[in-house]
């Protein structure tokens, strides 16, 4: 571990193998806006990596489908749950690109940015190649990263020194062996909402807010958290809130639910 100058904490730049932080990360991999592995919680991966099975993400897909009997011999586990979670692993074989990236927990790498890296360079071939070569602060790649709005000089070297450390190399290159990432899919420019400003709000009843983010941006629309003059739309759940109010304070249209989804052809 090191301490950053200005920082009075000490940071582990192990990446997705250190050892104080494995089991932290192992849970943030398979976690609910990551790659969701049904039947894989935080005690199965502290029981999974204490017993050696599972020390870094790709061993939940190299390792474990091979170890069915062992997992169902397991207390509270049994045929059925082994089979699921195996079934679960398998589904998961297939992931988007922007989860893909925020699941590898890289330091200021949340959803949001995820996604922006995943629209940007639309691959993962194209995307480890561009952070290898960004780590030379004059090549044309560091230029495109920082370039990117809402990734600044500080994101971007977060990001080198991720790619920077070969074990995170490696450990990326044998989740790209075990799966497939899918490019994101592009925007759509024609629909009544491309170009708007969205924010949603409020607990939404037929999907969930992430859902209802990812096929906002699908249909070109620009979902934003904080609501201005320059907002276009607010949707609005249940327990709305302050945001509800700000938005009729500045005459932003508010929408239900069922406005909104009316609104784009659902």
């Amino acid at each position: 571990a090191v301490r950053e100058q200005g920082e009075a904490v000490r940071r582990c730049t192990g990446g997705l193998v250190c050892p104080a932080q494995v089991v932290e990360r192992l849970k943030h991999f398979v976690s609910r806006d990551a790659f969701d592995i049904e039947g894989l919680g935080g005690k199965h991966i502290e029981a999974f990596h204490a017993e050696g099975l599972v020390n870094s993400p790709a061993d939940i897909f190299e390792r474990l489908p091979g170890r069915r009997a062992e997992i169902a011999s397991r207390e509270g586990w049994g045929e059925k749950s082994a089979d699921k979670l195996l079934r679960a692993i398998e589904q998961r074989r297939t992931i988007g690109f922007e989860r893909f990236i925020y699941a590898l927990g890289i330091r200021q790498i949340g959803q949001a940015t995820a996604r922006l890296l995943a629209r940007h360079y639309g691959s993962l071939v194209r995307w480890r190649r561009a952070m290898i070569e960004a780590a030379d602060p004059g090549s044309d790649a560091y230029g495109e990263l920082v370039n990117i709005h809402g990734i600044g000089a500080d994101t971007a070297a977060d990001l080198i020194a991720f790619f920077g450390e070969d074990h995170n190399l490696d450990e990326v290159g044998r989740l790209e062996n075990c799966l497939v990432v899918e490019a994101p899919v592009k925007a759509a420019t024609d629909t009544p909402v491309a170009g708007k400003t969205v924010v949603f709000t409020g607990t939404l009843e037929t999907m969930g807010r992430a859902e209802a983010k990812t096929r906002a941006e699908a249909l070109g629309a620009h979902v934003a958290n904080t609501v201005s003059k320059k907002t276009d739309y607010v949707v609005i759940g249940s327990d709305a809130g302050s945001k509800a109010d700000k938005a009729r304070a500045l005459g932003v249209t508010v929408l239900s639910e069922g406005d909104w989804l009316a609104l784009i052809g659902a």
